[in-house]
C-alpha cells in the first residue's frame, strides 16, 4: 500500500528514536527530506501526498545508515554554517558551532577596519569560514586555501551554491610550506587547523573517527603541529598591524598564545565559545613603519 510522507515520517522518526537518537523528530525530518530531493518547507507543504516505492527505498537506505552511525550531514549531503547552506562529503569535515565563534571574531575585527581588507581562509575545507565571512564583510576579498583537491572542490561548489564566486578565490596550498609565489599580502588570516593529538584520535567518537576525514583532524603528536607551521611559514604575508586569528581545542589557548609572543606578534588575545573555552586565538601583526 503506497505511504504517504507523514506516514514514512512517523516510521523514521520512531526508529531514530528507538535507537537513542535524541533529536530523533528534527533528524527524521532532514533525512526524509534529503531522500526527496526537497526543502523543509516543500516537505511540510507534501506530507499528506503519496510517495512513491522508490522514494521508500531511498529513505530506508538513508535511515539504515544513520542507524549504523553515519554523521546525518553526510547522508543529507549538506549542513548549514552561519546561517548558509554548505554542501559536505567525507572529504571534508562537518562545519561545527564552535567554529562560529572564529567568524564572529574576524567579522567584528573587519568591521572594525573599516576599509577593504584581504583575508586568507587557511585550511579552509568546505569553504564554510570564508563563505561566512565574505557574505556577511562587504569590505572582504577572500582567498581560500587547501591542501586537499577534494576539499577545494567542496568548497568551489559552496562558494558558488552561496553566490560568493565574486568574493572568493578558492587556492591550493600548502599550510606547512611557504606561500606559493604571488601569493600577495593580508590583512587576516584564518584558520581552524587540524589540531587533535595524533595519540587521541582513537579516542574520538566512532561517527567522527569512522567517518570523517582524519587527515584534516591529526595536529600531530600534541596537536599543535599546523599552528607552529603555519605561524613560522605565512606570517610573511601579514600586512602590518594585520591579524592571525586561530581556532584552537581545548586546553590549547595558552599555548598558541606563547607561540604567537615567541613570534613577535605585538598583541595577543582570545575569544570563549558558548562552553567557557577558549575556542579562538587572536594575535596582531607588529606595524613595520
Amino acid at each position: 500500500m503506497p505511504k504517504t510522507y507523514n506516514d514514512l515520517y512517523f516510521h523514521i522518526r520512531t526508529e531514530l528514536k528507538n535507537a537513542g537518537i535524541e533529536a530523533f523528530g528534527q533528524e527524521a525530518r532532514i533525512l526524509l527530506a534529503a531522500a526527496s530531493c526537497k526543502d523543509k518547507a516543500e516537505l511540510m507543504r507534501d506530507m499528506n501526498l503519496y510517495t512513491s516505492s522508490e522514494l521508500e527505498e531511498k529513505a530506508m537506505s538513508f535511515l539504515e545508515r544513520r542507524l549504523k552511525g553515519e554523521p546525518l550531514a553526510y547522508i543529507a549531503g549538506a549542513w548549514e554554517f552561519y546561517g548558509l547552506p554548505m554542501i559536505v562529503s567525507p572529504d571534508v569535515l562537518i562545519p561545527r558551532m564552535d567554529t562560529e565563534v572564529l567568524v564572529d571574531t574576524a567579522l567584528s575585527y573587519g568591521r572594525l577596519r573599516g576599509r577593504k581588507i584581504r583575508v586568507l581562509d587557511l585550511c579552509c575545507g568546505s569553504g564554510c569560514i570564508a563563505c561566512a565571512v565574505a557574505s556577511k564583510l562587504d569590505s572582504a576579498s577572500v582567498i581560500a586555501a587547501d591542501i586537499s583537491p577534494e576539499a577545494l572542490e567542496i568548497c568551489r561548489k559552496n562558494i558558488s551554491l552561496n553566490r560568493l564566486t565574486s568574493k572568493i578565490v578558492p587556492v591550493r596550498a600548502d599550510a606547512t610550506d611557504w606561500p606559493p609565489q604571488h601569493t600577495g599580502g593580508f590583512d587576516m588570516i584564518l584558520s581552524n587547523p587540524p589540531y587533535i593529538a595524533t595519540h587521541e584520535l582513537t579516542e574520538l567518537d566512532s561517527s567522527v573517527r569512522a567517518y570523517e576525514p582524519l587527515g584534516a583532524l591529526d595536529g600531530g603528536e600534541d596537536g599543535l603541529d599546523f599552528y607552529r607551521e603555519i605561524i613560522k611559514h605565512w606570517t610573511v604575508t601579514l600586512r602590518p598591524n594585520a591579524l592571525m586569528i586561530f581556532e584552537v581545542g581545548e586546553g590549547q589557548a595558552d599555548a598558541v598564545k606563547q607561540m604567537l609572543l615567541d613570534a613577535e606578534f605585538v598583541s595577543v588575545d582570545s575569544r570563549k565559545d558558548t562552553l567557557d573555552v577558549e575556542r579562538v586565538v587572536i594575535g596582531q601583526w607588529k606595524n613595520e613603519f
